[in-house]
């Protein structure tokens, strides 16, 4: 594993967002949803690509506090443009469950 310094982790703005939107991504090559994710006042609300479909249906995801990359450049992914990374892991079936607070905290709090 390579190692980094602490000044490189300072860089990634990983915050605290509201999911307040889930579609199903339609022209999608895999199957996906496109996230609506408020990040408070400072940054708004961004879009996001996800392939998280095999764990979560769009209405179990509305209102879900989430964790993302929103310093990434935005990304054009078919027909939306992907505005920042919403973090997960792989589970023993290779689904991706998200990264979520186990706890309220304020939208757009920064994880340090």
């Amino acid at each position: 594993m390579e190692q980094i310094e602490w000044h490189d982790f300072l860089k990634v703005e990983l915050r605290v967002g509201r999911v307040i939107q889930a579609d199903v991504f339609e022209q999608a090559r895999k199957p996906a949803y496109v996230l609506h994710v408020d990040f408070g006042e400072e940054l708004g609300v961004k879009k996001f690509s996800a392939q998280i479909t095999q764990l979560y249906q769009p209405e179990q995801l509305l209102g879900k506090l989430v964790v993302a990359v929103v310093n990434f450049p935005k990304k054009q992914i078919g027909p939306i443009q992907s505005e920042c990374l919403v973090t997960g892991f792989h589970n023993a079936k290779g689904h991706v469950a998200l990264c979520i607070p186990d706890a309220e905290v304020p939208l757009g709090t920064k994880l340090l």
